[in-house]
Order: structure tokens, then C-alpha cells, then sequence
């Protein structure tokens, strides 16, 4: 529940437009069908979710507009560390 002048106000779950490569679907996920990994560069850094038409795993690159989009809708952020 959300706040705005001191009046409760319910907030709308994020839902973030996705679509599979492998059976082609274009679906809505919510935040917490998602996962992102940011790792120490752009080849590190993605996104994942399973698809709910055919149960592929799906692993897409985020740039830092998705990776902004993503962090802002409360989708879960796995940070990779180098072991350099």
C-alpha cells in the first residue's frame, strides 16, 4: 500500500512485457517471475525468466535502461563477483 497526501492508496503490481524465442509466445511477467544477474560487464549482465507457454529458460542481455526498469519493478537482483 502506497501513501500520497496522506491518503492510502493500493499501488498495481508491475508487469513487465516479455516474449519467448523458442515457441514465440509474447506474455506479461510480474516482478517476481523474473531474475536479474548483474555481473562486471555487459556479457555478465542479464535477465531470466521461464517461459509460461513452453517451460524454456530464457536468458536475455540488460543494458542499464532494462537493468533500471527491472531494480525500479522489484524484480530480484543477483549481483555476480569477479574472483579475480
Amino acid at each position: 500500500m502506497s501513501v500520497m497526501n496522506g491518503i492510502p492508496m493500493a499501488v498495481a503490481p508491475v508487469l513487465f512485457k516479455a516474449a519467448c524465442p523458442d515457441c514465440r509466445s509474447r506474455f506479461e511477467l510480474a516482478a517476481g517471475a523474473l531474475r536479474l544477474a548483474i555481473g562486471g560487464s555487459r556479457r555478465t549482465t542479464f535477465y531470466s525468466f521461464t517461459c509460461p507457454e513452453c517451460g524454456s529458460s530464457v536468458r536475455k542481455p540488460a543494458g542499464e535502461r532494462i537493468v533500471e526498469l527491472l531494480t525500479g519493478g522489484g524484480v530480484s537482483t543477483l549481483r555476480l563477483h569477479s574472483t579475480v
